[in-house]
């Protein structure tokens, strides 16, 4: 891969992959890493690109190895992350914010695979269906009916606790 088709990839792409990261991370530096990483990979090993896939595709799913790679690595050693205060926003605004971002986060973690990573992937990953689908190798219609299942469950879970 030539350095104009690299420059080309990491300029289009790095928002969409950065945001797919950051979904799974929630660690704006985490994810920064993860990304730049997967990104290093993909133009290291530009030869796994078949053309079987769109390239956000592909370099979502590096991205995500990584991640796991991550993940595992960090699992030996445990640490807790430190807050930043919210700016701007007074102590009621920012303990119910947290308390429904909370409430939002335990829900969407019990929901059973594969509808808590396409939820992620939609919401949060700003992925288009036909992406999602391509990553789990499924169709696009496949991807939009998982996401609204979920959607469906995540809004039930959410009433059954409040």
């Amino acid at each position: 891969m030539n350095s104009e088709t690299c420059e080309r990839l990491y300029n289009t792409y790095y928002m969409r992959v950065f945001s797919y990261i950051m979904t799974m991370a929630g660690d704006r530096h985490t994810a920064e890493e993860i990304t730049q990483e997967a990104f290093f990979k993909a133009f290291s090993k530009s030869s796994s690109f078949r053309n079987e896939s769109d390239e956000v595709t592909w370099l979502c799913a590096i991205a995500k190895n990584c991640f796991v790679d991550e993940t595992r690595r960090r699992s030996k050693t445990t640490s807790i992350p430190e807050e930043l205060p919210a700016a701007g926003k007074s102590i009621e605004q920012q303990i119910t914010d947290k308390d429904s971002s909370f409430r939002i986060h335990t829900a969407l973690h019990a929901l059973d695979e594969p509808y808590r990573e396409v939820f992620e992937l939609r919401v949060f990953g700003e992925l288009s269906f036909s992406q999602i689908g391509t990553i789990f190798g499924k169709t696009e219609n496949w991807a939009r009916v998982t996401y609204h299942r979920a959607k469906l469950k995540l809004m039930e879970r959410m009433d059954e606790h409040e």
